[in-house]
């Protein structure tokens, strides 16, 4: 893990790291994997900040599941806009399915809070919630998460498929913003 690292203006330092994530989405597939067992969930990620985290709970799964995303968005920067927008949608049914909604991210909950009615629409048979990551103290809706990985303070943070405008994605680590 590198100590400091800069994205565009900022600075950002270690917070998370890669073994710990890998450990701690292990333990949370290890919770779906019972949960979900003979169900055959569809886990639809949340895009793009979710992919990284999708994917690697996907593959610790050995329960038969399928897999999907949504392009969902609502930061612009370091902040929320407050405007969910749906840029790419479902392509599948949901009615009777059991579906597992996984998010990189649950900030102040606006995102899925607009987006949960749409899937409850659909009829499924279930509806949780996975997510990376938990910021209970920006938290302004009632969302709520049946498996979460991390609980967090309400700090900017990148790396592990989330972004500053853009950049960051790719760390395998998580890095928190720096305070000056």
């Amino acid at each position: 893990m590198h100590n400091e690292i800069q994205i565009h203006d900022k600075v950002f330092v270690p917070y998370l790291s890669k073994e710990l994530i890998k450990e701690r989405i292990q333990h949370i597939a290890a919770k779906i994997n019972t949960d979900y067992k003979n169900l055959n969930p569809l886990l639809l990620g949340i895009l793009n900040g979710s992919f990284i985290f999708a994917a690697d709970l996907f593959r610790e799964l050995n329960i038969e599941a399928e897999i999907s995303f949504i392009k969902l968005a609502s930061y612009k920067g370091t902040t929320s806009t407050g405007q969910v927008v749906t840029a790419i949608g479902l392509e599948q049914s949901l009615h009777g399915r059991h579906v597992l909604l996984v998010e990189d991210i649950i900030d102040t909950g606006k995102t899925l809070h607009s987006f949960l009615p749409e899937i409850h629409n659909t009829h499924p048979a279930s509806v949780k919630i996975a997510t990376f990551l938990t910021k209970p103290a920006a938290l302004k809706y009632d969302v709520e998460a049946t498996y979460s990985a991390f609980e967090i303070e309400n700090k900017f943070v990148v790396g592990y498929g989330l972004d500053y405008d853009g950049l960051g994605r790719n760390l395998p680590d998580l890095y928190i913003l720096k305070e000056n």
